[in-house]
């Protein structure tokens, strides 16, 4: 268990809501054109409350950087899906380090897990751990310039490295890697100021209202409680 998977959760019922295209989308969408299971249900929902501060983060951005729009690589996720990209992440992390998956010792396995699980949340069907994806309240975006082109922030995302913690690059005296920590500190200050929480080892995830956002805040102030649980029975 998480320290935020002990933060109690009150559900609002807050529906979901599609995301304006007011934003900039990854597509095709990168799950779904591995094959993950979304059956009809699409990647590109959040809870109505997530979608307001996310139009309010891009406003922000637009007064200092006219023509930029956030760009949404993934935002719900069932955790049918969540599985799907789990097993998949396992087994390129397997693969990256030329082992046989059908031959790994106990300690390799939980030695690779633990990798997997430090950028992904387990796809847990229990209600009062859900993954943040699966809640409705988590999102994954970058930002893209007035001319569409996606900004370059040092390391892809869902990247299993050290690089992708948001302030990797913060220390470093290397003028591009300067230009990175900006473009990160950038888009953490527009969502931050927005009322979201960034995660901790992603510089791409931030949510509003779910476990992680609870807790984070909680860090700060009093106890807080997430709004939003798992959105269905999937």
């Amino acid at each position: 268990m998480k320290p935020y998977q002990q933060v109690a959760i009150a559900e609002c019922g807050e529906p979901l809501a599609a995301i304006p295209a007011s934003f900039s989308f990854v597509s095709p969408h990168p799950y779904q054109k591995l094959g993950a299971p979304y059956g009809e249900k699409s990647p590109f929902y959040l809870r109505q409350g997530v979608v307001d501060r996310l139009l309010t983060a891009q406003e922000m951005l637009q007064k200092t950087h006219p023509g930029w729009h956030i760009q949404i690589f993934d935002a719900y996720r069932p955790v049918a899906v969540q599985q799907f990209m789990v097993d998949y992440t396992f087994l390129e992390l397997v693969q990256s380090k030329s082992l046989d998956p059908e031959s790994l010792t106990e300690e390799q396995r939980q030695e690779i897990f633990q990798q997997v699980y430090q950028f992904w949340a387990v796809p847990n069907l229990d209600p009062t751990m859900p993954p943040p994806h699966s809640t409705g309240a988590a999102i994954d975006i970058t930002l893209i310039n007035e001319l569409g082109e996606t900004i370059d922030m040092g390391s892809a995302i869902d990247e299993i490295v050290e690089r992708s913690y948001p302030n990797h690059f913060a220390k470093s005296t290397d003028s591009k890697e300067q230009q990175f920590h900006y473009h990160r500190q950038l888009l953490e200050k527009i969502m931050l100021t927005s009322g979201f929480r960034q995660h901790w080892n992603e510089w791409w995830h931030f949510s509003y209202g779910d476990q992680i956002w609870a807790w984070l805040m909680g860090q700060d102030e009093s106890l807080f409680t997430a709004k939003y649980g798992r959105v269905g029975n999937g």
